[in-house]
């Protein structure tokens, strides 16, 4: 008989290793590219922690799942991995995905870092066994509306998706431009097709068009019918949750994907430590690392951290999010209680608002910073 190949990040049947479940969108319809970002993070802190001899000599593996967006798959994903006995659980990209994953690791008491989702309520009540490295989407959407102001933009159109995620984008928005004297026009995609977005952006007399809805499709055609369309040669798309930040944005849109602002967590310069993981991860991934990718690598090293100091009692380690203090690539890591915000939050990443330059779509421009 023969004997099915081992997936990626199988787990060990000698139970030599300290395992960490890692949770990644690897195929559609997740953010693919997103997901390579994040596991390439991931698999290099793993790679270092290993190569500075382990967890107390124990090598640290990552048992990857692929949740493809799912947040049913997640949850169940996480079950398992709770079963096979992993330390914690690290990684997910999508909200929502990660508001299933964090709900079953709060009910199994199973410690999780979240990596890169923002939803403000990650979880439905406060809870100890969850933290998170990404700032909560209040913080980050904030920022952004104050570069639209900034930009002279007060009438601001959202193309928008069902979802949780894109709903709670639209009210940060709504409610901190209304109250500086913006008015922010939902356009709902589930009815709209995108070359109608158009008569409703010249109707509205909109100044600037925000993409709240999934990559590629709708946003890529989207943008091209407004790129095409001479009635809105002045108008400013943008896309708050950072679509144009993967390389398929500019493959798929060309010139036509440049100056479109998005939110990236990167601070303006790079520490030594951020420089040289930087360089590691250009080399994993074969191009510029995105945000996600450093996301990876830092959460990796807090709970290796976590690990190696309180051992891989899974009570310990939530219990020992508050006392974190681990230099990450973009900052020094420590989590608090934040009001509003249900899990262990580092408050706060740096965030910026970039575009791709039109004269170079390859180079990105910083147009804003908190």
């Amino acid at each position: 008989m023969n004997t099915p190949p081992s997936p990626p990040g199988a787990e060990r049947a000698d139970g030599s290793s300290v395992q960490i479940g890692a949770l990644v969108p690897l195929t559609r319809p997740g953010w693919v590219e997103a997901g390579q970002h994040l596991l390439a993070g991931l698999e290099l802190g793993v790679r270092e922690v290993n190569d500075a001899g382990g967890i107390a000599g124990r090598p640290l593996e990552l048992v990857v799942r692929d949740t493809a967006a799912d947040p049913q798959r997640a949850a169940a994903a996480v079950d398992e991995l709770a079963r096979l006995g992993v330390a914690a659980l690290a990684g997910e990209y999508h909200s929502v995905v990660a508001r299933a994953a964090a709900a079953r690791a709060d009910a199994l008491g199973l410690p999780f870092l979240c990596s890169s989702a923002v939803l403000d309520a990650l979880t439905e009540q406060p809870t100890e066994w969850v933290a998170r490295l990404a700032p909560a989407q209040s913080r980050g959407w904030q920022v952004y509306a104050d570069f639209l102001l900034s930009a002279g933009h007060s009438r601001i159109a959202v193309a928008a998706q069902p979802s949780v995620y894109w709903a709670s984008g639209a009210r940060i928005l709504r409610d901190y431009l209304a109250s500086r004297g913006g008015t922010v026009i939902e356009l709902d995609m589930s009815t709209l097709a995108p070359t109608a977005v158009c008569d409703e952006l010249v109707d509205n007399r909109a100044t600037a068009l925000l993409l709240l809805v999934g990559h590629p499709e709708p946003a890529v055609p989207i943008v091209k019918s407004v790129r095409s369309d001479q009635r809105l040669a002045e108008i400013m798309i943008g896309a708050p949750a950072g679509q144009p930040e993967f390389a398929e944005w500019a493959t798929l849109l060309g010139d036509d994907g440049a100056a479109i602002p998005f939110l990236r967590y990167l601070p303006e310069r790079l520490s030594p430590l951020g420089a040289r993981v930087e360089t590691a991860l250009r080399e994993r991934l074969g191009a510029a690392p995105s945000f996600v990718a450093f996301e990876g690598y830092d959460t990796v090293a807090v709970l290796a951290d976590v690990l190696r100091s309180h051992g891989v009692d899974r009570a310990r380690t939530a219990e020992s999010w508050p006392r974190v203090a681990v230099e990450g690539t973009r900052g020094q890591i420590q989590f608090s209680r934040t009001p509003g915000i249900s899990v262990w939050q580092w408050a706060w990443t740096p965030i910026q608002v970039v575009d791709r330059d039109p004269a170079a779509p390859d180079r990105f421009r910083i147009l804003h910073a908190s």
